[in-house]
């Protein structure tokens, strides 16, 4: 099931969330500059390794760029590949518009950090020891597939559900899309394996359990109505949130 655009107009233009995206795609074309061993240092200078970040290890004085604590949030706009990439931006520019909008430019970028750490410390306490950096703007956007979830569940969202050569393309409330999303996360993360990277599937649940929790906070801030959709007229390596 394959999200492609959501029935719900916004009111102003998300400013943060194409700065998100536009920031990611450079960031990630940086990356596909680098040499290979160029792009290992990279990763691991950037990347939240959870080891280093709990004082467990610590990374040698070449690579040792930022503070562990720094990398939560670098780590959040690099990708491990193409696919990483466009799965990752293709939820963002479906379902963040909405939540700024909702939110506002302050409170979304607050918002979107605060579930970006809470989905980085979820993939971190499922292994204090890992030596593997995780990147990826995964955990974040789970929280606002949580947040999306919360206010807007009866929006309908065209999504194409593949079948081989008979792919086909209907519209779905966003209760049913986002459900399912959730419930692939657990489900992967107990058929996937612990050691030698992959998807930090950890991270997901925890930004959308995040997301959930912080929505909830901001909409008592916030006057609007948020429970109804708005009507419209017409391979080894990282951990990949």
């Amino acid at each position: 099931m394959i999200p492609l655009k959501d029935d719900n107009p916004i009111n102003s233009k998300p400013i943060v969330s194409y700065g998100i995206i536009g920031f990611c795609i450079l960031i990630f074309l940086s990356q596909l500059s680098l040499s290979e061993n160029e792009l290992r240092d990279f990763t691991y200078s950037y990347g939240l390794i959870p080891s280093v970040l709990m004082g467990i290890d610590q990374l040698p004085n070449d690579i040792n760029k930022i503070s562990p604590i720094g990398t939560i949030f670098t780590s959040m706009f690099m990708h491990g590949g193409w696919m990483h990439l466009i799965g990752n931006m293709l939820y963002l520019w479906i379902f963040a518009d909405n939540i700024e909008d909702d939110l506002g430019t302050l409170n979304f970028v607050i918002f979107y950090f605060a579930s970006g750490v809470g989905a980085a410390m979820s993939q971190v306490l499922v292994d204090i020891n890992s030596q593997i950096p995780m990147i990826g703007a995964s955990g974040a956007i789970g929280g606002v597939l949580g947040a999306y979830l919360i206010n807007y569940p009866k929006t309908k969202v065209l999504v194409l559900i593949p079948f081989g050569f008979f792919s086909q393309l209907i519209k779905i409330k966003a209760l049913y899309v986002l459900g399912f999303w959730f419930i692939l996360q657990f489900i992967n993360s107990f058929l996937s394996s612990s050691s030698g990277g992959g998807v930090a599937y950890a991270a997901h649940i925890g930004g959308f359990i995040s997301g959930i929790i912080l929505i909830l906070f901001f909409n008592k801030k916030n006057t609007k109505k948020h429970y109804k959709p708005k009507n419209k007229k017409i391979k080894k390596g990282p951990w990949e949130e």
